[in-house]
C-alpha cells in the first residue's frame, strides 16, 4: 500500500513538474496565411453559401478564438505580406502596391525570424514569397533556415512547374517539381514539422490557393453552381482545408499542438475574377471597402487561450509579428519600433481595445484609402469619400458622409497626418532600394513635408486677417 501511495503521489509530482515545464517552455508558432479567400468561403461563417464545405478549418475555429474583426493592411498580396513580416506600416518603407512589395522590402527593414531565432527558433517559409524577386530578397536572406516555394509576383501554376524563369524553389536553389502544388506545401509543412518537434520553431505557411488560376484536380471539380470558375475554387478550396486539417493533425501527432500558438488568415479579400464570395461584406480585393480587407481570422493556443470563443476588437496582420515576440516572451525592438501590437491581452480578456485607427493606403496615398475609427469607417477613391458606421451597417450599404460632415474631416485630417509620416512610394523613388536607403529616404521625405508645412504656416501668418 506504500508503494502504491508513493507511485501516486510521484505521478502528482511528474505531472505537475510536465504542467510548469509546457508553461514555461516557449510556444511553437505558425502562421498558415490563405492566398485570396472570401471571407465567405468558409463553412464556419454563417453567410457562407451550401456549395462551401471547409470541415477541418471549421474544426480549428470551433476549438480555437474566431476573431471577427480581423483586418488585413493591405487589399492586395504583397503589401500586405510586407506588413505582416515587419509588424510596420509597409507605407513606412514606400511599399503602396502589389508591384512595389512583389520587388523587394528593403533590407534594412527586419523580418519576423530575424526576431525569433536568437532565442532558439527554428524558421521555415513555404509556399507563396512575393517579398522580392532577386536572391538578395530570398526568404532564407531575410531569417529563414528553410524556404520551399516560389518567389514571384502574383500567381504560379498548381500542376506546371516547369518555367524555369519562374520557378519552385528549395532553399536557394530552383528544383524541378511535380505535384499539385497545394498539396505539395502541405506536405513540406507536415515534413517540417517532423523534422523539428524537438526544438521551438516558426512555420509560415503561406498557400497560394485559392489565388488564379484557377486549377484543381479534375476528378475533384464538380459541377454545383453553373460558374465553371467558382466550381473550380470550390475545389481548390478543398484541398487548402485539407492541408489545414494535416497541418494541425502533425501537430497532434506530435504532442505540440496545445503549445503552439497558430493563426490563420487570408491575405485580402476574395477575387472576384476567381468568383470568389466575401458575404455579407461590399467588394473584393483590390477594394478597400470591408471585402477587400475583412478576412478570415483564427486564433489557437489551447495551453494559453480559451478556445471556443469569439473576439470582437479590431485587429489586424500587422500585429502578427509583436504577438509572435509576446508568445516567445521577447522584448519589442527599440531599433525597428512596430506599428502593430500584441493581439494576446485582448485574446486573454485583459484589455478590450487595440488600436485607435487603422490606415489603409494604395497609389501612393493619393488614389484608394481608408481608415477605420471605432465604429467609424471612411473609404476613399479618387474623388469619392463615403463614410459607413460598421457597428449597424457591415455590408457598407448607406453613405453617412453628408449626415457627418465633421467626422468625415476629422477622419480626412487623421489620414493626411497619418500619411506625412510615412515614406514615398518606392516607384516613385530615384533609384532602387539598397541596405541603408530606406531610413534616409523615409528622412528625406518626411523633411520635405515638414519644410512644406512649415512653409504653409509662415504664409499663413503673413496673409492679411480679415
Amino acid at each position: 500500500m506504500r508503494l502504491r501511495l508513493t507511485a501516486k503521489i510521484l505521478a502528482f509530482i511528474l505531472s505537475g513538474i510536465a504542467y510548469v515545464c509546457l508553461a514555461d517552455e516557449k510556444p511553437n508558432i505558425v502562421i498558415i496565411l490563405t492566398d485570396d479567400q472570401g471571407y465567405a468561403d468558409v463553412s464556419y461563417n454563417p453567410h457562407s453559401p451550401p456549395e462551401v464545405s471547409t470541415p477541418n478549418i471549421d474544426a480549428l475555429a470551433y476549438s480555437s478564438i474566431i476573431c471577427t474583426q480581423g483586418y488585413t493592411s493591405g487589399h492586395v498580396c504583397s503589401p500586405t505580406r510586407a506588413g505582416l513580416m515587419t509588424g510596420r506600416y509597409q507605407q513606412r518603407f514606400g511599399v503602396y502596391t502589389a508591384g512595389e512589395g512583389g520587388s523587394g522590402v528593403p533590407l534594412d527593414e527586419v523580418f519576423i525570424p530575424q526576431r525569433l531565432k536568437p532565442a532558439g527558433y527554428v524558421t521555415g517559409a513555404l509556399g507563396k514569397w512575393h517579398l522580392g524577386l532577386t536572391e538578395e530578397y530570398h526568404a532564407m536572406n531575410r531569417g529563414f533556415d528553410e524556404f520551399y516555394g516560389f518567389m514571384g509576383r502574383g500567381a504560379h501554376p498548381y500542376f506546371d512547374h516547369s518555367d524555369m524563369s519562374h520557378p519552385i524553389y528549395r532553399g536557394l536553389k530552383p528544383i524541378k517539381e511535380e505535384g499539385y502544388l497545394t498539396t505539395r506545401i502541405t506536405e513540406e509543412a507536415v515534413d517540417f514539422i517532423q523534422r523539428h518537434k524537438k526544438n521551438p520553431f516558426f512555420l509560415y505557411v503561406a498557400y497560394n490557393a485559392v489565388h488564379s488560376p484557377p486549377e484543381a484536380p479534375e476528378e475533384d471539380i464538380k459541377k454545383v453552381t453553373g460558374d465553371e470558375t467558382r466550381d473550380t475554387l470550390i475545389a481548390m478550396l478543398k484541398h487548402l482545408d485539407m492541408g489545414v486539417g494535416q497541418i494541425v493533425k502533425s501537430l497532434k501527432a506530435n504532442d505540440l499542438f496545445d503549445n503552439t500558438l497558430l493563426i490563420f488568415l487570408t491575405d485580402n479579400g476574395g477575387s472576384a475574377a476567381m468568383s470568389a464570395n466575401n458575404a455579407p461584406l461590399r467588394g473584393f480585393k483590390q477594394m478597400d471597402y470591408e471585402g477587400g480587407i475583412h478576412v478570415p481570422f483564427i486564433v489557437s493556443w489551447p495551453a494559453k487561450l480559451e478556445g471556443g470563443t469569439k473576439c470582437d476588437v479590431p485587429m489586424w496582420s500587422i500585429d502578427l509579428f509583436a504577438t509572435a515576440l509576446d508568445a516567445a516572451g521577447l522584448p519589442l525592438p527599440k531599433d525597428k519600433p512596430l506599428d502593430g501590437k500584441s493581439i494576446l491581452p485582448v485574446l486573454k480578456g485583459e484589455s478590450n481595445k487595440l488600436h485607435d485607427k487603422l490606415y489603409w493606403s494604395s497609389g501612393g496615398g493619393k488614389g484608394k484609402w481608408a481608415i477605420r475609427s471605432g465604429k467609424w469607417k471612411l473609404v476613399a477613391e479618387r474623388n469619392r469619400i463615403e463614410l459607413f458606421d460598421l457597428e449597424k451597417d457591415l455590408s457598407e450599404e448607406t453613405d453617412l458622409a453628408k449626415k457627418h460632415p465633421k467626422v468625415v474631416s476629422e477622419l480626412t485630417e487623421n489620414y493626411n497626418h497619418w500619411l506625412e509620416e510615412m515614406a514615398d512610394p518606392i516607384s516613385n523613388q530615384e533609384k532602387r532600394w539598397k541596405p541603408g536607403d530606406a531610413a534616409s529616404a523615409n528622412n528625406k521625405s518626411k523633411e520635405k513635408k515638414k519644410a512644406a508645412r512649415v512653409k504653409a504656416r509662415e504664409a499663413k501668418k503673413k496673409s492679411p486677417k480679415p
